[in-house]
């Protein structure tokens, strides 16, 4: 990992969003666009303005998501210092998560149909929200011109992406791999279904509360966005043109429960699947590990699902984080959101805290760092996404 870009509830930017992370400063709020539904907060990107950052005559042809991907992207870049003007776009590819597409641009197209008739839908409705609009707009802001691709396995879409990257480096496709993952879904119609299935929390009186992984009194996700894009490149070219690198993406996993649309299987044994392989991929092993970025999400059956695994698998023995409590659960994005602070917790030598665990669950059995980020210099850790139909994907991300 050569460049890092960060858009999220709790900073435009990687330095201001880890900051926030590390001080466990949770971004749930009440939300406008929510008003009267059941659950009417969320975690949206505070202060982002489309038009200041990509000029108005660009922002207004890009759904919210192609948005935040863009300003991460631009981080990403100057980060990484490759220069796109001199590069050969031909050998740069483009893989990023994303799960929904273009939601909020759907819904106010979908008004403007029943309010003033089909002359009134924008004719950039389709480019607008089709998923893999995101990846193309990502090429054709640096020039990228190798493969170009979205992945969607629901909130493991941004672990996935980073995991096909990495496999597109190694096949020799390709130099640089832009990857990451995107999502601006918080619209009514989605928010209203995720409330109807019972996913997310209902502590609207402290709404920068509610999401509260592996804590005993969790009840649901709190809805975010954001985006995260990572620059990739294999460790011999990076150092070769003496780039810094922050860490590398030494393994991948990935297994399907193959048990129910929306509930993990209990066993957990398709997890492990995942994450042994991803260990075998990186040839490590469990007792390497120093650190796990959790899926997290604040439900009461996926909290307490992963925790059992990451109990069978470590013990309690690894420092246990989920970055969840502070930005809420960004989907598609989260994964690799939870990668770059993955990858910044190597780097500090530091754990950040999981946001609003009070009283840990008395049947969880994991060391989860909470209250304060704790110093604890590491090499490896495991950064884990579950997906609706059972879509799992694991990283072992190692110091460089």
């Amino acid at each position: 990992m050569t460049g890092l870009g960060l858009v999220t509830p709790v900073g435009i930017g990687v330095e201001s969003s880890w900051r926030r992370v590390l001080a466990g400063e949770a971004a749930g709020s009440h939300d406008p666009l929510l008003a009267g539904l059941p659950v009417d907060f969320s975690c949206r990107v505070a202060g982002f303005d489309p038009d200041a950052a990509l000029g108005r005559s660009a922002a207004w042809r890009l759904d919210r998501s192609a948005q935040l991907a863009i300003v991460a992207l631009r981080e990403a870049l100057q980060d990484s210092g490759l220069d796109q003007t001199t590069w050969d776009g031909a050998r740069v590819a483009v893989v990023l998560g994303n799960a929904l597409g273009g939601v909020q641009t759907y819904e106010l197209q979908q008004r403007q149909l029943d309010s003033a008739g089909a002359r009134a839908v924008s004719p950039l409705l389709v480019p607008m929200c089709a998923p893999n609009m995101v990846a193309g707009h990502l090429a054709m802001e640096c020039g990228a011109g190798g493969p170009n691709l979205v992945t969607a396995t629901a909130c493991a879409s941004g672990t996935t992406a980073i995991g096909t990257a990495r496999d597109l480096l190694r096949s020799g496709r390709c130099d640089v791999v832009i990857t990451g993952g995107a999502e601006a879904a918080i619209g009514r119609t989605m928010i209203a279904g995720f409330a109807r299935m019972g996913a997310l929390s209902r502590r609207a009186s402290e709404p920068d509360a509610a999401s509260r992984p592996f804590d005993a009194g969790r009840d649901g996700f709190v809805a975010a966005e954001g985006a995260a894009v990572l620059v990739l490149e294999r460790v011999a070219d990076a150092r070769a043109r003496g780039a810094r690198v922050h860490g590398m993406i030494s393994g991948y996993g990935a297994s399907a429960d193959a048990h129910h649309a929306t509930t993990p299987d209990p066993s957990g044994d398709a997890v492990e699947r995942a994450v042994r392989s991803a260990l075998d991929d990186a040839g490590l092993t469990t007792a390497d590990v120093d650190h796990v970025n959790a899926h997290g999400t604040s439900t009461k059956i996926n909290d307490a699902t992963e925790a059992k695994l990451i109990q069978r698998l470590f013990g309690d023995r690894v420092a246990v984080t989920s970055t969840k409590g502070v930005m809420g659960h960004a989907l598609g994005a989260a994964g690799a959101i939870e990668a770059v602070c993955t990858v910044l917790a190597l780097r500090e030598g530091v754990v950040p805290p999981t946001a609003n665990l009070e009283t840990l669950d008395p049947e969880i059995e994991l060391d989860v760092v909470a209250k304060a980020p704790r110093l604890a210099p590491h090499r490896v850790a495991v950064s884990n996404s579950f997906g609706f139909g059972g879509q799992n994907a694991v990283l072992v991300v190692t110091a460089p």
